[in-house]
């Protein structure tokens, strides 16, 4: 598995390239090598992404079920070839009525299990951009138990949470989320199916609509104190939406619900975000904090300019092409993943032979480093730039808006009482408070 080991390494760097930040949870739920085989069942709403994620966290030589168009072309061939991937054949991927043979797939992924090692799987089926897990398929299940039936072996399920903070963003945040184990025992897919189900639905996200998510997730900023981390963010969305979904049709919660929408618009129409009225700033501590942030900045200036003609526009013509050449939402940051995994070794690959053939392989070494360090400086220059835009842009509006701003910010602070009261009100007994707030 020398092969496999090469490219996780390789993928993990491109995943803290793509990825500002990954949390993981839950890691402790996961058996070791030689402790027993496993299969990670997880959502899936970001393409090929989503195994990378498993692959590069999970601790375990991991092989997965991967729709076999996927194979089609040369380099994603090798690449799936090296990580182990099984082609598995999707009535939506064949214009056909009869069955599809699977047999030869499911039984090379029992054989993983059945040496002990892991395997993982979608039981969505497809990778979507809906609002809410898509109803699961049963192969999981069904795979799960002909292992355990045929060969009377241990076997336990892992359900993995995987929740983007902006899923097409590069540089953005992910949180990934290992599950409870499930035991696999009896003889019905669809119980299994359904328990895998429960486990999904503990770690992620879920909502009928994006519209419904959106004032969710407002009335989730305005519970939380500042400083949470993304597994208690996600923990506390998740709650709201579960919570919803049994009080949403109450007087006080549809009173809250249209509270919410209105002052979401009310932003919108002001070009601000809930964040940019939370920061606060007065003046003073905005140039205070903006010549900081430049100060930072400028450290790593120096280090960036020699790779800044190289890297921004490679970066702009990946993030032109993630979004022209991808047919569908849920697989353009996956596209942008594929494109600079690609691109980028054969540009540098391309600089370095021609250093090597003009002045030899010191030269040659000395512009890998040059390369390496001048694309970790950019990243962190076009961040701090980022950030530094970001904070003049609210405050130039903050000095447009005058008394609109203070009128929504005391708004805001209504709407937080409004909020605490009512979760205090509505919250199931038995759920106990994420945090230490009077509700």
């Amino acid at each position: 598995m020398l092969a496999y080991r090469v490219l996780r390494q390789i993928l993990r760097f491109v995943v803290s390239v793509f990825f500002r930040q990954v949390e993981v949870t839950g890691a402790e739920n996961i058996p070791r090598d030689g402790e027993g085989p496993v299969i990670f069942a997880g959502n899936h709403p970001n393409s090929l992404l989503d195994p990378v994620l498993l692959l590069v966290t999970c601790g375990r030589i991991c092989h997965f079920a991967a729709k076999d168009v996927l194979f089609k072309t040369r380099v994603m061939r090798a690449l799936l070839g090296g990580l182990g991937a099984v082609p598995i054949a999707r009535r939506s991927d064949h214009a056909t009525d009869g069955p599809l043979d699977n047999q030869g797939a499911f039984d090379r992924l029992g054989q993983v299990l059945v040496e002990g090692r892991a395997m993982g799987i979608f039981p969505e089926g497809i990778s979507h951009d809906s609002s809410q897990l898509a109803r699961l398929k049963t192969g999981a299940a069904r795979i799960a138990l002909g292992v355990v039936k045929e060969h009377d072996i241990p076997l336990i399920i892992i359900p993995c949470g995987l929740t983007y903070m902006r899923r097409k963003s590069f540089r953005s945040r992910v949180l990934v989320q290992y599950g409870a184990p499930i035991k696999v025992e009896g003889d019905d897919p669809k119980a299994l199916t359904q328990s895998i189900d429960d486990g999904l639905r503990a770690l992620t996200v879920n909502a009928p609509d994006w519209e419904t998510l959106t004032v969710l997730d407002a009335v989730r900023r305005l519970y939380q104190p500042p400083g949470v981390s993304l597994a208690e963010r996600t923990e506390l969305a998740r709650r709201f939406t579960e919570v919803y979904a049994s009080v949403k049709d109450h007087p006080e919660v549809v009173a809250i619900y249209t509270r919410v929408e209105a002052y979401l618009e009310r932003l919108r129409a002001a070009g601000l975000s809930d964040r940019d009225l939370r920061r606060k700033l007065s003046a003073g501590q905005t140039f205070v904090r903006v010549v900081r942030q430049l100060a930072l900045a400028l450290v790593w200036l120096p280090l960036a300019v020699p790779g800044l003609v190289l890297h921004a526009p490679l970066g702009l013509l990946i993030g032109w092409a993630g979004v022209r050449l991808t047919p569908r939402k849920d697989v353009i940051a996956t596209t942008k993943f594929v494109l600079g995994l690609v691109m980028l070794p054969l540009v540098f690959a391309g600089i370095l032979g021609a250093l090597w053939w003009w002045k030899g392989p010191l030269v040659a070494g000395l512009g890998l480093l040059l390369l390496v360090l001048s694309g970790l400086a950019t990243l962190r220059v076009l961040e701090r730039g980022a950030r530094v835009g970001q904070i003049l842009l609210a405050s130039v509006r903050a000095l447009a808006l005058g008394k609109e701003l203070d009128n929504l910010r005391k708004e805001r602070a209504d709407l937080e009482l409004e909020v605490v009261r009512a979760v205090g009100k509505f919250r199931p007994a038995d759920m106990v408070p994420l945090f230490p707030r009077a509700d």
